[in-house]
């Protein structure tokens, strides 16, 4: 049985960790971490949890957790992971880091895009960005995994198999994305209090959002080249849910068959992709709840473009649900195993 720790278990992520590893066969989760709740009962916090979670909140004194568990989960703000880390810590434990802390390669990159010091930049060329799909094997040998952010998972799985094989033109893609307003995270902010985000919605972080150099510096890698991009996230009034719509110019003249056989060749034994038929597209109702990704697209021969579309669950596959994808592939385990959820509908 795998000892869990949680820090930051209060929190949306934190909150649909611990629903996932309740369900996780082979997972125990030994400490509830929350600054905020220090004492309290856990299903006092998350009442869904009542008579199933019997544990009080904990601090997030990672040194001492370090030797009470065998993989920490860090679902903070960005900053606090790093600020806490050390060798010492590593040598006794696996990190599943759910902030941007060891996201980016470059620490001038991220104290750029993030506007805080980074506290331990010693740790950046190790961890692996735990995007599964991609770098599982990279995952499976990790001491230390990056969670990638939520956007991100959406934006670069839609496009990652057409840039890896060069059948887009990187210096014209587009990414417009849709978040629901759980993605903003648990704490009272008034942009997403109900009177602003009901029957409304807003673009933010207009060419300055922080997932930006994350989506640029992994589909650079797959592309094999600097990749600039635009990318514009909106708020739309629903709890869960991305969807991710990408432009890009073809490089080559290509089918709709053509362009299915490439993404089934990334995707085809991948259990959580799921590549859509023709003149389908994906829609977050149908990924609610799950680990699911869902991927369309759409060729436009009048303006050679190609419209690339992804949806996937922010708190499950964008965050929850792929770092237990992360820590099944760092254990040994199935990958799937705990993960096996049915998307919600209605």
């Amino acid at each position: 049985m795998i000892k869990v720790g949680i820090i930051g278990a209060t929190g949306y992520a934190g909150g649909e960790l611990v629903r996932i590893l309740t369900g996780h066969k082979d997972a125990e989760i030994k400490w509830y971490g929350s600054r905020s709740y220090i004492g309290k009962k856990y299903a006092d916090v998350y009442r869904n949890m009542f008579q199933i979670v019997d544990a009080e909140c904990m601090d997030d004194n990672m040194e001492e957790l370090a030797s009470q568990v065998d993989v920490i989960f860090t679902a903070t703000p960005q900053g606090l992971c790093a600020s806490l880390v050390n060798e010492e810590i590593l040598s006794k434990v696996k990190i599943i880091d759910l902030s941007a802390d060891f996201r980016l390669k470059d620490v001038k990159v991220y104290e750029e895009w993030y506007k805080i010091e980074h506290k331990a930049p010693q740790f950046l060329e190790e961890a692996v960005y735990g995007l599964c799909e991609i770098n599982r094997e990279d995952v499976k040998k990790a001491r230390l995994v990056a969670n990638p952010g939520c956007y991100t998972t959406c934006s670069i799985l839609t496009a990652y198999p057409l840039a890896k094989e060069g059948l887009i033109d990187m210096s014209t893609l587009i990414i417009d994305a849709k978040s629901g307003t759980s993605g903003a995270g648990r704490g009272a902010k008034l942009p997403n209090l109900f009177c602003e985000v009901n029957e409304n919605m807003k673009a933010y972080g207009v060419a300055n959002h922080r997932h930006t150099p994350e989506i640029e510096e992994q589909l650079g890698y797959a592309a094999g080249e600097k990749v600039v991009l635009n990318f514009t996230p909106h708020l739309v009034p629903m709890n869960r849910g991305i969807l991710a719509t990408e432009y890009a110019k073809l490089t080559k003249e290509v089918s709709w068959e053509d362009v299915k056989a490439v993404y089934d060749r990334y995707y085809g034994n991948e259990k959580f992709v799921r590549v859509l038929g023709q003149d389908e597209y994906p829609e977050t109702k149908w990924v609610e709840g799950s680990n699911y990704v869902d991927i369309g697209f759409k060729i436009d021969p009048r303006t050679n473009r190609i419209i690339m579309m992804g949806a996937i669950d922010n708190l499950v596959k964008g965050a929850a649900g792929q770092a237990v994808q992360n820590m099944n592939l760092m254990f040994g385990l199935e990958e799937s195993e705990g993960l096996d959820l049915v998307p919600m509908f209605p």
